[in-house]
């Protein structure tokens, strides 16, 4: 596992994803001279019907995208900031493994 320190390139709410069918928060993070991405996001229901060969259903999409809601309400309180797009600039610590991204938190301590 390795830490970088680093910050929030780009934050926005909207569609992404898989053939930009999920909606969800969708992050960049510079840190030393790289790039990297994440997204909390869910099949969009205005663009995806769950059919009955799904894996899921329509209550398992309603959990998730609470559980999305409630990931960027933490997010933004830990940054302070109410808006999504505020969320650029704030100082990160991403950690990766083997060059994969694993997590990040906001960096609470210098805010």
């Amino acid at each position: 596992m390795e830490k970088h320190l680093g910050k929030i390139k780009t934050a926005y709410f909207g569609l992404g994803g898989y053939q930009d069918m999920c909606i969800g928060i969708h992050l960049n993070f510079a840190f030393e001279g790289c790039g990297i991405s994440t997204s909390e996001c869910a099949w969009d229901p205005a663009r995806m019907e769950c059919s009955s060969y799904a894996k899921w259903t329509e209550e398992d999409r309603s959990k998730e995208l609470d559980c999305i809601m409630r990931y960027i309400s933490q997010l933004l309180c830990d940054a302070k900031v109410d808006r999504v797009e505020k969320l650029v600039g704030i100082p990160v610590e991403i950690t990766t493994e083997n060059r994969t991204f694993k997590s990040f938190r906001v960096l609470t301590e210098v805010l």
